[in-house]
């Protein structure tokens, strides 16, 4: 069973954060959020594996509770 990689594995990462950035462009808040929704399912479906699909959704959610700020009453 294959674990999920968190290594830099992008070969031209700023290549592949301005082809991410520009599948925004030009974009609704809403079909932004369609665009990423798509591309995760997509990117699920080539990976396969329950268990590293598990891993990377504990990955991206964690700290993000502690990190949203809050608004004093």
């Amino acid at each position: 069973m294959a674990t999920l990689d968190t290594q830099a594995n992008i070969p031209a990462p700023d290549d592949f954060y301005e082809a991410l950035i520009g599948l925004h462009r030009d974009l609704s808040d809403a079909q932004s959020a369609l665009v990423n929704a798509k591309l995760i399912l997509l990117l699920a479906n080539h990976i396969g594996d329950p268990q590293v699909l598990r891993e990377a959704m504990a990955a991206a959610r964690e700290d993000v509770l502690v990190s949203v700020p809050t608004h004093a009453s």
